[in-house]
């Protein structure tokens, strides 16, 4: 928990520390590229470390600076523990245009069972039943796994089947939405149930907000929609800057699927 609560101050420091060790790479640089060799140091201002090597007055005031920004942020770090005190199951959802999504969501998964949490997966339009995730969690203790879409909607072609399976798909969800013997639920590729009107927003926000205080749920899809977004504890958008489709790469087991 005290890990996951100083998450935002890590990634915020993170990046305070690399423009600190960027601006100092770059003065270095500077200092090499635009003034004259300075002149030896006497004998006398040099310090040796405990293996022998010399370290001028340069590399002691690094050293203290860096302490001094260390400090800095472990006592920033330190209040952000103190202040998230609150254990409850979080509403995640994974959204975006880019690969990961319920990738990241299987990592969860893999992460709740080493904890010994009871998990359901609800995948809402994948309909294959060969794939590597499902291969590897149908064999581990602990995963109810459910294969309920018909596949692509540009696929299947057929609306009122698509329909009828996300709504199966949703009653199988609510029944582990509602039982507090459930520790994780991951609604794979639900966004597009909501989007597509088969589950009003209303009904799935609902059920969501009366689901067990300590469960968690992760919600997977593309183009989530604003309600949903709202009533997350945390939110993660992929995004795709390239991706090995584009070059004509052909989706590729243990990648993929």
């Amino acid at each position: 928990m005290h890990q996951e609560s100083t998450f935002a101050v890590f990634q915020f420091n993170l990046e305070d520390e690399m423009a600190s060790r960027r601006s100092v790479t770059e003065t270095k640089a500077a200092g090499v590229v635009g003034s004259a060799p300075e002149a030896a140091s006497p004998p006398g201002d040099q310090h040796r470390d405990p293996g022998g090597q010399p370290h001028d007055q340069d590399h002691q005031d690094r050293q203290a600076r860096h302490l001094a920004r260390m400090q800095r942020k472990k006592a920033i770090i330190d209040a952000a523990i103190s202040a998230a005190a609150e254990e409850r199951g979080l509403l995640l959802v994974h959204t975006g245009n880019g690969k990961g999504k319920s990738s990241s969501a299987f990592g969860m998964l893999a992460r709740a069972l080493g904890h010994g949490l009871q998990c359901a997966v609800i995948q809402f339009v994948k309909s294959r039943s060969d794939t590597g995730e499902e291969s590897f969690f149908r064999a581990c203790k602990g995963v109810r796994w459910h294969v309920m879409g018909a596949g692509f909607t540009w696929d299947t072609q057929d609306d009122e089947r698509d329909r009828a399976n996300a709504r199966a798909a949703w009653d199988q969800a609510c029944a582990y939405l509602s039982d507090a013997r459930i520790d994780l639920v991951v609604l794979d590729e639900f966004t597009y149930a909501i989007n597509y009107g088969w589950v009003p927003l209303a009904e799935a926000l609902a059920a969501l907000a009366q689901r067990p205080r300590m469960q968690h749920v992760v919600v997977t899809g593309r183009s989530a929609p604003a309600g949903l977004i709202a009533q997350a504890d945390t939110v993660c958008e992929m995004t795709s800057p390239k991706h090995a489709y584009q070059a004509g790469v052909r989706a590729m087991p243990g990648i993929e699927w």
